[in-house]
């Protein structure tokens, strides 16, 4: 039996636009193997929109925005400044995909692009952490009272399984502890650092002329990216109800070379690391730069490396990494979230 999906996706930036590359690649595999076929019938950036009932073509809108140029230019289909809510009004879909830009401060357009959807009765995947961190009971509420789907796998360590691993695979088990290195742009800079003896300056510039960095790092460097990963793992994973401000935060900007060779001569190595760390009945969180044992598998994480340890009271020490070297894997897993909301 096969089943055609409808989809809008909110966000045409390097996410959303490899999403549209992978989906091209894998539509007749998914097909095969999964019996389901994904229409694109909306599409949003910050130039307007594209609507289409029958379906935008993935490749010409693709080549569009690796031309720099916005979803509106698409000839006859295309709507210039239509937002982000309106075109969830207007297009027909069974699944939104939130791809656009994280907003920590009031997790717009997202956020109420969501409420719709999923009061709609609308399935819905993120790679966008902004809502899920600011409303994740209120988001998982809806979707319980609206019979919908809430995936977002790609929102922590992009292409690592991390929420799955520990929502699905540990099911049954109590999570004593879980270490993260969820942030790929402060494990490449203290990687360098490291490695070559780098000043936190020097790597920086490094981490900006390889493209994975902002042109304001604060995100990365302060550790609020880090923290907001570990949020959404204490609310779906740990069932804690956490927002930001309920962690400990510190980043890697006043790192020296002074502090790496004083871990090293302790056999040490120092990572930007999200820690969860049962007391009582609740979880102590931070992000803070934690000095490592050299034998520990996240102390091994190189430059493009990022990964997750769970320590749970039955089945042992899990631990995953993935080496990702920039948005492909976060569109996979966003691909994977809407494979996995209809394949069963």
């Amino acid at each position: 039996m096969t089943q055609t999906i409808r989809f809008a996706l909110l966000g045409l930036g390097n996410i959303g636009r490899n999403l549209l590359n992978v989906l091209e690649h894998r539509r007749d595999k998914i097909y095969s193997r999964y019996g389901l076929d994904f229409i694109l019938t909306a599409a949003c950036d910050s130039s307007g929109a594209a609507l289409s009932d029958s379906g935008l073509d993935l490749a010409a809108l693709r080549d569009l925005k690796l031309a720099r140029r916005g979803a509106a230019e698409l000839p006859g289909i295309g709507l210039a400044g239509m937002r982000a809510r309106e075109v969830l009004q207007r297009a027909a879909y069974d699944l939104v995909v939130d791809a656009s830009p994280t907003n920590l401060q009031d997790g717009e357009p997202g956020l109420s692009c969501l409420r719709d959807a999923l009061t709609a009765g609308k399935h819905a995947v993120l790679a966008n952490k902004g809502p899920l961190v600011l409303a994740y009971n209120e988001l998982t509420r809806l979707a319980a009272a609206h019979n919908t789907k809430l995936f977002f796998s790609g929102t922590v360590a992009g292409g690592l399984p991390t929420v799955n691993l520990g929502v699905r695979d540990l099911a049954g088990s109590g999570v004593i502890r879980v270490e993260g290195i969820f942030n790929g742009t402060t494990n490449y800079i203290l990687t360098r650092m490291e490695g070559e003896g780098l000043t936190y300056e020097e790597a920086l510039r490094g981490a900006q002329e390889a493209g994975i960095v902002e042109p304001d790092p604060s995100l990365d460097v302060d550790g609020w990216d880090a923290a907001s990963k570990l949020v959404i793992i204490a609310n779906s994973v740990l069932q804690q109800p956490t927002r930001l401000n309920d962690l400990q935060v510190t980043g890697i900007r006043e790192l020296t070379q002074q502090d790496l060779a004083a871990a090293r001569a302790q056999g040490k190595v120092i990572k930007l690391l999200a820690l969860a760390e049962a007391r009582g009945d609740g979880y102590a969180l931070s992000v803070r730069p934690t000095a490592l044992p050299q034998e520990h598998i996240l102390a091994r994480t190189g430059l493009w490396d990022m990964g997750v340890v769970y320590e749970t009271d039955y089945m042992g020490v899990i631990s995953a990494v993935i080496e990702e070297k920039g948005p492909v894997p976060t569109s996979a897993a966003v691909l994977r979230d809407m494979i996995n909301i209809y394949r069963d």
